[in-house]
């Protein structure tokens, strides 16, 4: 028998020593396999077939590696099975899960599932110990040989499985792996069978981690400028935040500012959702893999979680990832590295320089849908989710519920996120709870989930650092910088808990959010992201994209936004290219070679170069893009009210009170947008005129209907004749060109001459946008 000891550790801290005695362990893949061991791990992820069951890798960090999760809303999802080669005899069983609710000693176990050997389930129930990932004992059974292993999901409540631990052995006992994040674990590692030295995965000009916006275009871009690029990406899709699996809608200008060029390659493969989050086809998530694999000097790696660093001096040498499916290791090297993680795993296993708020930070949202069906449909209590009413959330019109679905901003943004995607699942199941079987399951008999994210969108979580570190004061000034490349069109965005909601057991952990907009940016222009936020200060061949540049928290409010992480991920793989033309460093790219990046920054989307020594070429038959529609980040240029006759103003011009929130998808506004409000809030929009003529004036106010305004919109004008109020139906089209009339007044000089909107309740948003007095005829 063979003897060793087993080290768990938790960060940097060994969480203790484990005796251990087997024999040839191994792991059970996606085949039968034949066991000459008496201790055998099988990996749910690595089962023939997953059934319903879905592959969930975002806690690998937390808990130490992907797992199955039945995410079924309400309904028990179908089998998973696999198949292994047993001794005939007795085996004992262990299953590594947790009751996920237990942390809040919430009633109920909805994680339940057993497993099934050879079609017949064991007598323990798993997923209903435990408030955190540890073995949960399955008792024994008889093997005959070949033993088909089934996991059996009984709620549709996000039961969870991690692997499955087999022994003939009557006195092994498994070591804890309570809490244990360590996904290169040598108890696990062991029992894989796995070769020490990973497989050799290719070696690479330039190895992209992250297939989020920013690093889909980083790659693109550097393979079209002659870089030999390897893109890995740990799910089975591109697009991040901006996939199928968590449906956030892409924004931020493009093609604009010092250099228009930028943006081309992320105009090739943006999403085109009408709603976010949209439905799965509006994500275009073949449209993103498609533009990929068109590169020949691409070579795309799904399911490849990035756990490993090596360095030659202080620079990365090569990267080592984990199969999210088999457990199989592979070796990637290359000259330049881009970390576009989000979490900025790379840079922060290579000692790279960064930040990271673990409280007041950004929180991570996770989505949902629903549809109205022709029938009714039940839905099961769920009295482990968190106890709502229709007041304590704000009603998902439209059918969606939208980004401030949100909570975790005092969690750790890394390891507490398994918790903080839970959290929102009480909400969002309290919440339908409440519409099926509460208070509001009158209005929804026939209301049916369509869909929940369960693969939850972050914003904010490590920031690497570079040779500069944008700060709201810079851009707020518009401080210039040598080096402003990518324009940055986004109000400065944070998020912040919602008070109105923050009761009873959310007042703790609030899970709807609100934006506060610091207007300091040039929407229509941008303002340049310097260069030197892209690279590492201090691992000399480390650059990133997307959300985890060397931004502040409160920088970080404007650049996050993907079509934003997309320009820089282009930047970043055309300097890729100049460095590796000059063999220089990405620092030195912005001391000796700038002009050359200039230049490449003016080049089109589809410019391309078969080695970075080759000249640049278009492609035949290439038609330049046509302009951007107008210059504005946030929508179309409005109409102009100094062209409107009368006297008019814009809501630009009024005077603001209260909570407003700026809009610009309705079409059909003034100016740069309009104002909203939501019927909760307080506040008014004031518009006030200066009267030169005296006489009577038709008072007409413009809004842009949708199925969330209010049909009472509260409206007042004040004139000579006294203060007059009214409402206006703002849920229907107004009827003249975009206007309302609210029929004529006298209004004289030096007499008021006010037209408010929104000073008091009512039953939807509130919308203000231009008022305009028309002298009467």
């Amino acid at each position: 028998m063979q003897k060793m000891v087993v080290r768990f550790r938790r960060g940097a801290k060994a969480c203790g020593d484990y005796p251990l005695t087997m024999k040839k362990p191994l792991i059970l893949l996606a085949t039968a396999i034949t066991a000459h061991a008496d201790t055998i791990l099988v990996e749910a992820e690595s089962f023939k077939t997953h059934g319903g069951w879905s592959l969930d890798t975002q806690f690998i960090e937390s808990m130490g590696s992907p797992y199955l999760l039945a995410h079924g809303l309400g309904e028990p999802v179908k089998d998973a099975t696999t198949t292994v080669q047993l001794k005939p005899g007795k085996w004992r069983v262990w299953v590594r899960t947790m009751d996920w609710v237990a942390r809040w000693k919430a009633p109920g176990t909805p994680g339940k599932f057993q497993l099934l050997v050879d079609g017949n389930p064991l007598a323990e129930t798993f997923g209903t110990k435990g408030a955190s990932w540890d073995w949960q004992d399955g008792g024994t059974f008889e093997s005959k040989g070949a033993t088909t292993l089934a996991l059996r999901d009984l709620t549709g409540f996000a039961g969870r499985c991690d692997a499955i631990l087999l022994s003939n052995d009557p006195a092994f006992t498994p070591p804890s792996m309570k809490d244990s994040n360590d996904m290169n674990a040598p108890f696990r590692l062991k029992l894989a069978g796995l070769p020490e030295t990973p497989a050799d995965g290719g070696k690479f000009d330039l190895v992209v981690v992250g297939g989020g916006y920013g690093g889909t275009a980083a790659a693109i871009s550097a393979a079209r400028m002659g870089c030999k690029v390897a893109l890995i990406q740990n799910r089975a899709v591109l697009g991040g935040n901006g996939s199928s699996e968590i449906r956030v809608w892409a924004k931020g200008g493009i093609r604009r500012g010092l250099y228009p060029q930028i943006g081309e390659i992320v105009e090739e493969f943006q999403d085109t959702a009408s709603l976010s989050p949209g439905t799965y086809e509006e994500f275009g998530d073949d449209k993103k893999e498609k533009v990929v694999r068109a590169e020949p000097n691409i070579s795309l790696f799904f399911n490849e979680h990035v756990t490993g660093v090596e360095k030659k001096g202080a620079s990365i040498a090569a990267v080592s990832s984990l199969n999210t499916k088999s457990g199989a290791r592979t070796r990637f090297e290359g000259k330049f590295f881009c970390d576009a993680t989000g979490h900025a795993f790379v840079g922060y296993l290579a000692g790279a320089d960064h930040t990271i708020r673990e409280e007041d930070h950004l929180g991570m949202s996770n989505m949902w849908r629903w549809q109205e069906t022709d029938s009714p449909k039940k839905f099961p209590e769920t009295p482990w989710a968190l106890a709502l009413k229709m007041d304590d959330f704000p009603y998902p019109r439209r059918f969606h519920a939208e980004w401030f679905w949100e909570s975790g901003f005092n969690k750790h943004p890394i390891i507490g996120l398994e918790d903080t995607r839970d959290w929102n699942f009480r909400a969002v199941f309290g919440a339908w709870n409440a519409m099926k079987n509460g208070d509001g399951r009158d209005k929804h008999p026939n209301a049916k989930l369509e869909w929940i994210a369960y693969i939850g969108g972050p914003r904010e979580s490590r920031q690497l650092l570079g040779d500069v570190i944008l700060t709201h004061e810079d851009i707020a000034s518009k401080k210039p910088f040598p080096d402003g490349t990518v324009p940055t069109t986004w109000d400065i965005d944070l998020h912040y808990p919602k008070e109105q909601y923050a009761k009873g057991e959310a007042e703790k952990d609030p899970f709807i959010s609100k934006a506060v907009f610091d207007k300091s940016v040039d929407r229509k222009h941008g303002y340049p992201v310097p260069y030197r936020c892209f690279y590492s200060r201090n691992v000399p061949n480390l650059f990133m994209a997307g959300r985890n540049v060397s931004v502040t928290h409160e920088a970080l409010g404007t650049v996050r936004v993907m079509k934003t992480g997309g320009m820089i991920g282009e930047v970043v793989g055309k300097a890729a290219s100049i460095a590796i033309k000059n063999q220089c460093t990405p620092r030195e790219i912005f001391e000796r070679y700038y002009p050359e990046l200039q230049e490449l920054m003016k080049q089109p989307g589809a410019a391309r170069r078969k080695t970075v020594q080759d000249p640049i070429a278009l492609p035949a038959g290439y038609t330049p893009l046509p302009p951007e529609k107008d210059g504005s980040e946030q929508g179309p240029a409005g109409i102009d009210v100094k062209k409107l006759p009368g006297i008019a103003l814009d809501d630009s011009q009024a005077k603001l009170t209260g909570k407003w929130s700026g809009g610009h998808g309705l079409e059909g506004y003034h100016g740069a947008g309009y104002q909203f409000r939501g019927p909760k809030e307080t506040g008014s929009a004031r518009f006030e005129f200066t009267i030169k003529d005296a006489g009577i004036y038709e008072v007409r106010v413009a809004h842009q209907p949708h199925a969330n305004r209010a049909t009472n919109t509260p409206v007042s004008v004040e004139s000579a004749e006294g203060k007059k109020a009214l409402t206006v139906n703002q849920r229907v089209a107004a009827p003249d060109n975009g206007f309302v009339s609210l029929g004529k007044f006298r209004f004289e000089p030096g007499k008021p001459a006010v037209v408010t909107i929104g000073d008091g309740s009512a039953d939807g948003n509130i919308h203000a946008d231009a008022v305009q007095l028309l002298p009467a005829k």
